[in-house]
């Protein structure tokens, strides 16, 4: 007697082929990949911030260097290849002789001379070119291989944007330069470049910070936020901020070479020639008594502000954000001996770039503070022994 067969048997009378166990999942695998992503592109927006942070520098050294107006042309793609011939660098040569610069102050320069300012000025060039390749293929790169987080996309692509807008400003201002009587650019379009690559860096910083936490952690510093200091922090990144920009008109039109006394400028408080220029608001962007002064009243304002907002930090219940308070107010004290020491030397191009390097430094860490406060980490009380 036959036994009874199950109706999923196989009636061939082969045995089943086994089938392939379908792999499972590590637990919290999934939640590792996306903190490896999260670290991935907060890795990459650092290197960012560091490019950006190296072009302000050498962009400060190729103003001080008087190299900004050495290429007369801007070919966003073409301009990347240099001169490759003698004639190719006369030709480069030629068309700067015809600008004032050369007529009025550089007469004397010769292929030589305007070689070195040449590579300055190709130089800071090539650095935009690489922070936008960078920005391009990593930004590629993640988007691709979809290890952008949800929401981030966009916010992903705004540095990028700006970094765009950011080459065109940059030859609205050396096109000032090339213009009429000008031997260098105009200070307000130099602080308006300036301030962009401060907010750009600013942008990538915060970005790396942030996403470099994973969703849950994000809300949960959320609901830790601090709210007063979080408000001080941003009117004292907004101050710092002024600082810069004030810092860039002064560096447009040499105005830091100009008084070289202090505490006093030329004998006095306030230079009596402050308000000579015609019209009157064009003293407030070109007469180097005026811009000089209210560079140094804002620092000194600046430095008591940090002042007041360490002293309120002292009473914040949070040790990091204690920490970060005790930083700015270290290193805006740093700025302003910094600066002093800038000015009574005449502004030479190394005290010059240090001075500028701190306003870096000045500036990240007033963010750090900033982010602290709104976001803070969780601080574990630790238990002592009994």
């Amino acid at each position: 007697m036959s036994r009874p067969r199950s109706i999923f048997e196989d009636v061939s009378g082969q045995p089943a082929a086994a089938q392939p166990a379908t792999p499972k999942a590590a637990p919290g695998e999934a939640e590792r990949r996306r903190r490896a992503n999260r670290r991935h592109i907060a890795i990459w927006l650092q290197i960012l911030a560091a490019l950006v942070a190296v072009m302000v520098l050498v962009g400060g050294l190729t103003r001080l260097t008087e190299s900004g107006l050495s290429i007369t042309e801007w070919k966003p793609v073409t301009g990347a290849i240099p001169p490759m011939s003698e004639a190719a660098w006369q030709a480069e040569f030629e068309k700067y002789q015809t600008i004032h610069q050369f007529q009025a102050i550089n007469r004397d320069m010769d292929l030589a001379g305007f070689k070195t300012i040449y590579w300055w000025e190709w130089g800071h060039r090539q650095l935009g070119r690489l922070v936008g390749l960078v920005w391009a293929a990593g930004f590629v790169w993640f988007l691709a291989r979809r290890k952008i987080p949800s929401g981030w996309t966009w916010r992903l692509v705004l540095p990028g944007a700006l970094g765009g807008v950011q080459g065109a400003i940059g030859w609205w201002m050396v096109a000032s330069g090339l213009e009429g009587q000008m031997v260098s650019v105009a200070s307000y379009r130099l602080a308006t470049h300036l301030g962009l690559a401060f907010a750009i860096l600013g942008i990538l910083a915060h970005y790396s910070w942030e996403i470099s936490r994973s969703g849950a952690e994000l809300l949960q510093a959320r609901r830790r936020r601090m709210s007063a200091p979080m408000t001080f922090g941003s009117v004292l990144c907004l101050a710092v901020f002024v600082q810069i920009l004030l810092g860039a008109l002064v560096a447009g039109i040499d105005a830091g070479r100009g008084y070289i006394d202090w505490p006093l400028m030329g004998g006095e408080f306030l230079p009596s020639e402050s308000f000579d220029y015609e019209p009157l608001w064009t003293n407030f962007f070109e007469n180097p008594a005026l811009v000089q002064f209210i560079h140094r009243m804002w620092g000194y304002g600046l430095l008591l502000l940090g002042a007041v907002y360490w002293w309120r930090m002292r009473g914040a219940a949070h040790a990091g954000l204690k920490r970060r308070a005790d930083w700015v107010l270290a290193m805006m004290f740093g700025q302003v001996v910094l600066g002093v020491v800038t000015v009574i030397h005449a502004a030479p191009l190394s005290w010059s770039i240090l001075h500028q390097a701190g306003a870096l430094a000045l500036w990240m860490l007033a963010l750090r503070a900033r982010f602290e406060a709104g976001w803070p980490a969780e601080e574990k009380i630790a238990r002592g022994r009994v």
